[in-house]
């Protein structure tokens, strides 16, 4: 038996992304996809049910229309990603439609697409450092959720193979380190393509997906406390 049951050939298809400075928005159908994006340093938990509410108008549906919906699980902002995230699953939930978690590298890879060769995919991360994953044919991702490297002296085990290529954050300078072919110029918000990744999946799922979860690759930027704990004073 299908999933779901009543799996539509050309699903509905609502997916965002606020893993970074931006409300990003793309609705799919049949051919036809919109996309979205509104830049913003804060208030994305308040701007992204408005906007979406906007984005079923646009369509002329309703939430009860949908056949399921994407977000976007990172790597990227801690809170951002957050956001998303939990508005995704309890949208699901309410609307007891599928919902599929999709990474910023294989919205990357699809972008560019990964058919015929091993692709490294590097996102840009904090303080010069960058995000990879490696992918194999057709942008099947391979080794674990990616890693968090110095592109200046990349690890020499992130070679997978003569002729791969590099694509994204300062691809061209890793891509001498291990003679491959190296493209820097890639975007990295395509919300139109995680709808229609969106899409892909549904039509491929024989099976409930498992709730998207945060894809985060290094630690929160966060110490610990400074102050001294207060005392607890014993009434006995």
């Amino acid at each position: 038996m299908p999933f779901p049951d009543d799996k539509r050939q050309d699903p509905k298809v609502l997916a965002f992304d606020t893993s970074g400075p931006f409300v990003s928005i793309a609705a799919t159908w049949q051919t036809d996809t919109t996309e979205r994006v509104e830049d913003m340093a804060r208030g994305q938990a308040e701007a992204l049910f408005p906007l979406l509410e906007e984005e079923l108008a646009r369509w002329k549906w309703t939430w009860s229309d949908l056949d399921a919906l994407g977000v976007v699980v990172g790597p990227g902002n801690f809170t951002g990603i957050r956001i998303s995230v939990s508005a995704a699953r309890g949208l699901a939930l309410a609307l007891d439609i599928p919902v599929f978690g999709i990474t910023n590298f294989e919205n990357a890879c699809g972008h560019v697409g990964g058919v015929g060769r091993s692709t490294l995919v590097s996102l840009p991360a904090p303080r010069g450092m960058a995000y990879v994953q490696a992918f194999g044919h057709d942008c099947e991702p391979r080794f674990g959720n990616g890693r968090l490297i110095d592109p200046a002296n990349p690890p020499k085990d992130l070679q997978m193979s003569f002729g791969m290529s590099i694509i994204g954050h300062r691809a061209e300078e890793m891509a001498q380190k291990f003679e491959a072919h190296g493209c820097d110029d890639i975007s990295e918000r395509q919300t139109g393509l995680i709808a229609a990744i969106a899409a892909r999946k549904y039509h491929e799922a024989s099976a409930p997906p498992p709730p998207p979860a945060p894809l985060y690759i290094r630690p929160a930027d966060a110490a610990p406390s400074r102050d001294v704990a207060p005392v607890i004073l014993d009434d006995a």
